[in-house]
């Protein structure tokens, strides 16, 4: 077993303390550490690297990602081609901006939200066990879905490679992508084209237009239904002849309440249907106009 310590980083460096520095002083200078293909299988307490702002450690046997919270300065960290299943204790990090961990064990992509300054993820080609799928949040398992949502939140992000997952293969993949990330301008290793963005927003836009319309159609269609459905009385001016009068006079008849009729009605009721119009025939008012 080999582990990272300060121990480890004092012999193996190319530079050497001052003749009046102390070992402690000269490891707070510290700005890169390179341990890559170093047999690496876990990181120990290196808090006194205050500086640190990039550390590869990539070609390695390392597991957990653990006692990197002191490295708020870090803004590169290289874990690429390691044994490590979960993306872990980063959430110090706030000016990191290039992640790197292709080739490891990781099933789900989380824990990633507060990493404002992120502008490169790789996390291509993940050793997973045949049938898993790589996910990118544990509360669903609509993983395209999830990536839009990290994509929102990492607003800085313009470089992702996603190469050799199964995200890859959903449908209109790269284009929804491309859809909610405005800073992403490389994906999987391909430039985002302003042209390719454009006509992506543009369609989609023609889209959205189309639904939008479709919506109000159907809301006015069903609000004039309704409003035929519900209409219980009505309203007639009609010409009625008087032969003492020997000319049309137009009469307003008010209220006639008007009574649906079904196929399925019964003798009965359409008798007493007949009889309320009769009824209601007798009570009309004429007005001459």
């Amino acid at each position: 077993m080999v582990r990272l310590t300060l121990d480890l980083i004092a012999r193996n460096s190319n530079l050497k303390p001052g003749k009046e520095e102390t070992i402690s002083q000269w490891l707070k200078k510290i700005t890169h550490i390179n341990f890559s293909d170093k047999n690496i299988d876990a990181i120990e307490d290196l808090s006194l690297c205050k500086n640190l702002s990039v550390l590869y450690l990539y070609d390695n046997r390392i597991r957990q990602i653990i006692n990197l919270n002191y490295a708020t300065n870090l803004t590169h960290l290289y874990l690429q081609n390691n044994c490590i299943s979960y993306i872990e204790n980063l959430t110090s990090l706030k000016k990191l901006e290039k992640l790197y961990l292709g080739g490891n064990y990781i099933a789900v992509i989380e824990g990633l939200e507060g990493l404002k300054e992120l502008r490169e993820l790789h996390v291509e080609s993940q050793r997973l066990p045949l049938g898993e799928k790589l996910l990118f949040d544990p509360r669903t398992l609509q993983s395209l879905a999830d990536l839009e949502y990290l994509l929102n939140k990492l607003t800085k992000l313009w470089k992702m490679d996603l190469n050799g997952n199964p995200v890859c293969l959903k449908p209109k993949y790269r284009d929804k992508l491309i859809l909610v990330s405005k800073s992403l301008e490389f994906l999987d290793g391909k430039e985002i084209k302003n042209v390719e963005r454009q006509f992506l927003m543009n369609w989609k836009a023609s889209k959205d237009a189309q639904k939008i319309s479709k919506k109000k159609s159907s809301k006015n269609e069903d609000a004039s239904n309704s409003y035929i459905s519900n209409f219980e009385s009505m309203h007639h001016i009609v010409p009625v002849y008087y032969p003492q009068m020997g000319k049309p006079t137009l009469v307003f008849f008010s209220e006639i309440q008007r009574y649906p009729v079904t196929g399925n009605a019964s003798p009965e009721s359409s008798q007493e249907d007949n009889r309320k119009i009769i009824e209601d025939m007798g009570n009309l008012s004429l007005k001459k106009i």
